[in-house]
């Protein structure tokens, strides 16, 4: 039965053009041709870099962290039994019936119960610098693969004529430059998945779950089908500009917002450009405009393009969101991500408040000593001693 599964499975006309066979990609003369096997190493790969950002984030993040002011707070709440049986066994987001009988019953006041629930929802939370070594890692692996990208594709002449990408294929050698770019982009990916469970958690957790998986699906298969040339434009295409979002959210969380501010905006600017214009008009057109001219149509030509238009509608989906935040900039001189999770804003107050009191205390000390600087000069000079 698993035979047969097989065989179906990799059917030649699934995947592969009308009198084209599997023996036609088979290795000859020193010439290498993708195969699906190729793939298996992914996985490992993707624990190697799990292990690697472990180190990268202890050792080059949180240092970095340190030195741009990102403290890891502690944040400590009063122990109270009568709250913390209501916070897990009713909910976390008290109403304001709840948190008045709450307060007759614990002897405190309302907004002391409200601040209260807020810094004990806050304590579940990942630390800025949790979020600072995460966006870190993802900034260096993405200037990484975009350099790479750029070395390995400038000599193409698929990535200046893109009609070069439908030369002789299926029967397309596997050049060892994609072998890496490829294997190493999906391992990535493949990192990523199993990270998920541990990462910070935001509001598009589940767009992100379907553009992960939808990117993996996108590399096996056109990796099988050998979609090899339009597969590498795009990869370059998308890791570009997420350098600027990862570099802007590292100087987010150091609070530097005059260089955050001007990196989301080229952020902005690069998404919107590749996303919006050059992937639709330039990479969706010549897989599924172009090939017409060269091949009929077949199964793999259908669900590559069927994962790419389900890509797009994600670029359409964050593209939403990156307006909303340039609205904020531009309108509220705010740079609060709007994707964040749900108590981001909260947190932000919690510290605000926290800072206004330290001010406050601050300033009733220095008052005290003036106060008492001031009593210092009406004592007698005889009596300053005592």
């Amino acid at each position: 039965m698993f035979q047969t599964i097989k065989e179906w499975f990799w059917l030649e006309r699934l995947w592969l053009p009308p009198k084209i066979k599997w023996s036609d990609l088979e290795d000859h003369d020193g010439l290498v041709f993708a195969k699906p096997s190729h793939l298996y190493v992914t996985i490992p790969y993707a624990f190697g870099l799990l292990i690697i950002r472990h180190f990268f984030e202890k050792f080059i993040g949180l240092p970095l962290a340190k030195m741009l002011g990102i403290k890891e707070k502690v944040r400590k709440i009063i122990p109270n039994a009568t709250l913390e049986n209501f916070f897990k066994h009713s909910t976390r987001q008290p109403s304001q019936a709840d948190i008045y009988g709450l307060a007759k019953k614990c002897n405190l006041t309302e907004r002391q119960v409200e601040r209260w629930f807020r810094s004990r929802r806050n304590q579940d939370r990942p630390c800025k610098v949790k979020k600072f070594q995460e966006a870190c890692w993802r900034f260096a692996f993405y200037l990484m693969l975009t350099v790479a990208g750029i070395v390995f594709l400038y000599d193409k002449p698929w990535t200046y004529d893109l009609r070069e990408v439908w030369n002789g294929y299926p029967t397309q050698p596997l050049l060892p430059s994609q072998y890496w770019y490829y294997i190493v982009e999906m391992s990535f990916y493949w990192s990523l998945i199993f990270r998920l469970g541990f990462d910070v958690k935001r509001k598009d957790f589940l767009a992100h779950v379907i553009h992960h998986l939808a990117t993996i699906i996108l590399f096996t298969f056109s990796w099988c089908a050998n979609y090899l040339r339009i597969g590498t434009l795009s990869l370059m295409l998308h890791d570009v500009a997420d350098i600027w979002l990862e570099s802007a959210k590292m100087f987010s969380y150091a609070r530097w917002r005059q260089t955050c501010n001007i990196l989301f905006f080229i952020f902005a600017a690069v998404f919107l450009i590749t996303r919006l214009i050059i992937f639709p008009f330039w990479i969706l057109y010549y897989t599924l405009i172009l090939p017409l001219h060269y091949i009929e149509p077949f199964f793999a030509y259908f669900f590559i393009n069927f994962q790419l238009i389900v890509l797009q509608a994600l670029h359409f989906y964050w593209s939403y969101f990156i307006l909303r935040m340039l609205k904020r900039c531009v309108f509220m001189k705010s740079t609060q991500d709007v994707r964040s999770d749900d108590e981001e804003e909260e947190e932000e107050e919690e510290e605000e408040e926290e800072e206004k009191e330290e001010g406050t205390k601050d300033k009733e000390s220095d008052c005290l000593k003036n106060g008492l600087g001031a009593d210092r000069h009406l004592i007698p000079n005889g009596q300053r001693g005592h």
